[in-house]
């Protein structure tokens, strides 16, 4: 078989997820999975957090379809809501939790006879501008779901626009706006993302959403103690399988962006953007070889990429590559580090592995 996999470390998904647990111990904290659990895989997941979290949450209900397909039974939390009327007897069927944040939901809501009734979230627009109530609109909205047969459990929520910034200006400005209607309303409140979660506190609600945490990816401008005991969870490897011997001066792949500065050694590894890897990855791009640093030199092609290891003369045929992740040594390459090469984030190189690209769930890595 083709040796690129991604290994899936699910011990370290349930330290993370326990993580922001201690982060927040007064709150419950839904495990966000959308995007097929940010490229992890979300039944599997979901199978191994169910145990210990409250809840689940989605974008969509076709991945909250999936997950009860696969044997999920804890509640699931719609974060976008419907995006039709005619989704709602789905709703009511598997038992899901919707965030409404348009009227036209309210009024399909207020159209719709469920089977019983059901929980609704209540999203406001804090300072975002993405979707939400208007703060000065949401209190009569509020109202008329609170009274409404078809609603239990009703909840505000909102969405931060910075919280993953040293200054917290706007953050704390977008804070407020929620906390001071929330309390006015005497409601529940779900607010703190993965950042919110890690650095600030006073965000903690009823119910906080870490995701990309989750997933060990430290999603704030600057570490701190907390998000350095972040495990990586998906370990991207794959291996050499060819090499070649370069004069000084010659080229490698295509647009010979590359050129050899001394005779050089290049490994051909099996991955490529076709499997999902970044072709925007610059010359220099660390990848690990048998758990050492090496880079990579020339443009990322469909199904291959080549690195330099001309310093690394026990690289060879079958040699273990790590394009982020922890090395079966032991060694992490982060995969924070590896999308500033990208000029990516994190989010968009662990949800971008495609799907030809297997994924095997281990209990841990090492």
């Amino acid at each position: 078989m083709r040796p690129l996999v991604a290994h899936i470390d699910l011990d370290a998904l349930r330290h993370n997820y326990q993580l922001a647990c201690r982060c927040a111990p007064q709150s419950r904290s839904v495990a966000v999975i959308k995007a097929d659990a940010y490229g992890h895989g979300a039944v599997e997941c979901a199978r191994a957090l169910e145990s210990q979290v409250p809840a689940f949450a989605v974008a969509c209900i076709e991945e909250a379809i999936a997950l009860r397909d696969g044997g999920i039974n804890k509640p699931i939390v719609l974060l976008e809501g419907i995006f039709s009327a005619d989704e709602l007897p789905l709703v009511d069927r598997y038992g899901l939790w919707t965030a409404v944040h348009s009227a036209w939901q309210v009024e399909a809501l207020m159209a719709f006879s469920p089977s019983q009734p059901i929980p609704v979230w209540l999203k406001v627009d804090s300072g975002m501008h993405r979707l939400g109530f208007d703060v000065d609109k949401a209190q009569a909205v509020w109202q008329r779901l609170v009274n409404a047969p078809q609603v239990t459990a009703l909840h505000l929520m909102s969405h931060f626009a910075t919280a993953d910034a040293s200054d917290g200006r706007y953050f704390n400005q977008q804070m407020q706006h929620v906390q001071t209607l929330a309390k006015a309303l005497d409601a529940p409140l779900c607010l703190a993302n993965s950042p919110a979660t890690l650095a600030w506190p006073a965000a903690h609600g009823d119910w906080n959403r870490p995701g990309i945490m989750l997933y060990g990816s430290d999603p704030l401008e600057a570490a701190n103690d907390i998000t350095r005991q972040l495990r990586p969870v998906m370990s991207l490897r794959s291996e050499i399988i060819a090499l070649r011997e370069l004069d000084e001066g010659e080229q490698v792949g295509y647009a010979g962006r590359w050129r050899a500065k001394r005779r050089s050694r290049i490994a051909v590894v099996a991955a490529g953007y076709g499997d999902g890897y970044d072709r925007h990855a610059v010359d220099g791009t660390p990848v690990l070889v048998n758990g050492q640093r090496c880079a990579i030199a020339g443009k990322v092609s469909m199904d291959m990429l080549t690195i330099d290891v001309t310093d690394l003369k026990e690289a060879d045929i079958g040699s273990e590559v790590v394009l982020w992740g922890t090395a079966s040594t032991g060694e992490l390459l982060p995969v924070d580090e590896v999308a500033g090469y990208c000029d990516a984030i994190s989010y968009t190189l662990l949800a971008g592995v495609l799907p030809r690209v297997p994924r095997r769930y281990q209990e841990s890595l090492v």
